[in-house]
């Protein structure tokens, strides 16, 4: 994502061409979508919680914390959404092209939500530094193409430097005060089921103890 919005606004290195940093991006997208196609399949492949393959690529299908993982499939439409206009990019023009490219800026801030709120392991001090290292460098890039531009006015590169830190505010906030917190798999997912060794049961019931039972 950085490496995109640098590459946008005509950063490039003295010992790089621009097409260099170009191809660069490029392949560490499709990448990317290697490593997301990975993380898909072991998920739905996972017999703790069946997914389904539905679910993968229509939000908020599933009962196992519908809402976290509807972001995540959101993010995974609009990242499928402009690889394969960015394949087509000749051929649809490069206006609508663009215009459907800004979808990425939805997109990472949706994936950043998803990883926080359905990660088990989003306390772990290593993942909360992976944030925290993800929301520096995307955020100082947003910040470094708003200074750079001189075609947007200044009215908008305003509005669009403070949504990005209202975003980024956003998101440590609720770190802080959801997943971070012990009590987080309760809250996240109080009426999602879990399979386990062939029976439903649902979570909300796990954690009402005993008294469940009377």
């Amino acid at each position: 994502m950085a490496l995109g919005i640098a590459t946008a606004g005509r950063c490039a290195p003295q010992r790089f061409a621009r097409f260099e940093i170009s191809m660069l991006h490029r392949n560490l997208s499709l990448l990317s979508l290697l490593f997301l196609i990975c993380h898909i399949t072991t998920a739905l492949a996972d017999s703790f919680v069946r997914l389904g393959w539905l679910a993968a690529v229509v939000p908020f299908l599933s009962s196992y914390r519908r809402f976290w993982l509807g972001l995540g499939t959101v993010a995974f439409d609009l990242l499928l959404a402009v690889l394969i206009t960015t394949a087509v990019r000749l051929r649809i023009g490069r206006s609508r092209w663009k215009a459907i490219h800004w979808l990425a800026y939805a997109m990472w801030p949706d994936a950043l939500f998803h990883a926080a709120g359905i990660g088990t392991d989003t306390p772990l001090g290593f993942q909360l530094a992976l944030y925290g290292l993800c929301l520096a460098l995307v955020l100082g890039a947003v910040w470094w193409r708003l200074l750079r531009t001189t075609t947007t006015r200044a009215g908008v590169r305003l509005c669009l430097a403070a949504a990005s830190s209202a975003v980024s505010c956003l998101l440590v906030v609720f770190v802080v005060v959801g997943p971070a917190q012990p009590d987080w798999a309760r809250r996240a997912a109080p009426i999602s089921y879990v399979h386990t060794s062939g029976f439903l049961r649902a979570d909300a019931a796990v954690e009402a103890g005993p008294e469940a039972d009377r």
